[in-house]
């Protein structure tokens, strides 16, 4: 492999003494250097085998080293080691990493070249590949090919093809259509294919069709998972039909099937969207007494559906249990309880939150940037129709500092209301950032300053005076 050769070996080298190093060695270009020391050991009659080439190519394969790896391939071809299909689909699997497909398909064809018969797994695995990659004309071809091959069609493999289709709201209706010709190739559609349907159908809102998916697996013995009754309450909630979800959560008690965290946070999310979050936090308790840890989705629904109705208190104990399971609240988590202050004209209690989401070192990413824009300009409009100014200008450079833009609107509420106070020099530097920032200064500012230098005593006392002087003047004329 081009590595110097630094090991020294024992001269009774055995195979699995190199595998093992080459297994603890986390550097792989020192595991390439215990490879080729070993490789030097080939004199004294060592001889890598099927397990320490095997090990060498997936270490290749994981640094996407892919050259070297089918390198090595070669190199079992030409000293007579045995490849076993896995070792070209660890290959195949490293292209569809870097999405990289058709080489995956180049070295599956490979395969016979090294007298390495392809069976029905290799086939199966380089569809599914496809088909993940959205090759969808190649995996049709490829399914064909399968097919002439005498490889037979499967659960397996038209689960992976429905899986695809369902992604799409296109593609739906020929998931379906795979899904009734199923018994006409001999396959029988397990729970999978069924979760997997009616999940595709929940996301297009189409509860009536994926109710009667359900009822059918009844019907034909099919058992629904938790991961299919999850998707059907997701659904149903989604679609407003939450007491259809409760009934649904409350079979699956019966039945002896265990919700899971995704299924508690769908049916809170349905009591939020419903005003209902009273049953939500109900729901929490009953969760948390099952041993089950609330994630932060769960908590950024029930946050949501509290801060919605106005129940802040129950919000921030909400916001304190994430902080002590040890999740870290981040921008739009912090935006609902600052924007439910703001919504009960509580403008303090949510200046205060948003220096604490500036000390906890949040960042805003590009979702959250325009969000945090918009909470911290009505935060101080809000101080500034509230009267307190000196907070309102102390966000105000705060915001600044931090690069975030101020609207038109929020340097209005500010020059107005400094010009009322009668610091116009503020006033005057607020409305010179205005113009830096690229907002133009409408009549109302220019009028409410212009106002402000007026009423002051230095110039309206001498503009009074000249006033008098020259009407003085006109009427001597």
């Amino acid at each position: 492999m081009g590595s110097k050769t630094l090991f020294k070996w024992s001269k009774q080298i055995t195979c699995s003494q190199v595998g093992q190093l080459i297994k603890s060695e986390k550097d792989l270009q020192k595991a390439l250097i215990i490879f080729d020391s070993a490789t030097a050991e080939y004199t004294n009659g060592f001889r890598h085998d099927h397990d320490t080439f095997g090990l060498m190519i997936s270490r290749l394969v994981s640094a996407n080293q892919f050259r070297s790896a089918e390198a090595l391939l070669d190199r079992m071809r030409e000293e007579k080691c045995s490849i076993t299909e896995d070792i070209f689909l660890s290959v195949c699997r490293g292209y569809t990493r870097v999405h990289r497909p058709l080489d995956s398909i180049r070295v599956f064809d490979k395969m016979e070249d090294y007298h390495c018969k392809p069976t029905e797994k290799s086939y199966i695995t380089i569809f599914g590949i496809l088909v993940e990659e959205n090759q969808l004309k190649v995996a049709f071809r490829f399914y064909k090919y399968m097919r002439k091959t005498g490889i037979p069609a499967s659960v397996v493999s038209l689960n992976i093809l429905i899986n695809e289709l369902c992604k799409n709201s296109s593609s739906m209706d020929a998931a379906l259509q795979i899904f009734h010709e199923m018994p006409d190739h001999g396959c029988t559609p397990d729970p999978y294919t069924y979760g997997t349907l009616i999940n595709g159908l929940c996301k297009l809102g189409k509860i009536g069709e994926a109710k009667e998916l359900f009822h059918e697996m009844g019907t034909k013995g099919c058992s629904p998972s938790v991961v299919t009754y999850t998707c059907l309450i997701r659904g149903l909630c989604q679609s407003n039909k939450l007491d259809e979800a409760v009934q649904l959560f409350e079979e699956m008690n019966c039945k002896g099937i265990s919700p899971n965290v995704f299924t508690y946070s769908s049916l809170m999310d349905g009591f939020c969207k419903g005003g209902r979050s009273s049953e939500a936090m109900e729901l929490l308790d009953l969760m948390v007494s099952k041993r089950l840890l609330p994630n932060i989705v769960t908590y950024s629904t029930l946050l949501h559906g509290l801060c919605e109705e106005g129940k802040l208190r129950e919000a921030l104990e909400i916001l304190d249990k994430m902080k002590l399971q040890g999740l870290k609240p981040d921008a739009g988590q912090y935006g609902k309880i600052i924007t439910g202050f703001c919504n009960v004209s509580k403008f303090q209690e949510a200046a205060n939150f948003l220096d604490e989401m500036v000390l906890s070192g949040i960042s805003p990413n590009r979702l959250t940037w325009s969000l945090r824009v918009r909470i911290h300009n009505a935060v101080v409009q809000g101080l500034c129709n509230s009267g307190n100014l000196t907070r309102a200008f102390q966000l105000y450079l705060s915001m600044r500092t931090r690069g975030f833009t101020n609207d038109a609107e929020t340097f209005d509420t500010l020059v107005k209301c400094i010009c009322k106070k009668g610091d116009l020099h503020k006033a005057y530097r607020i409305v010179d950032e205005m113009v830096l920032a690229g907002c133009i200064p409408d009549y109302g500012i220019w009028n409410a300053v212009v106002e402000g230098f007026w009423d002051r005593t230095k110039v309206r006392e001498p503009a009074e005076l000249l006033q008098a002087e020259l009407m003085s003047e006109l009427a001597d004329e």
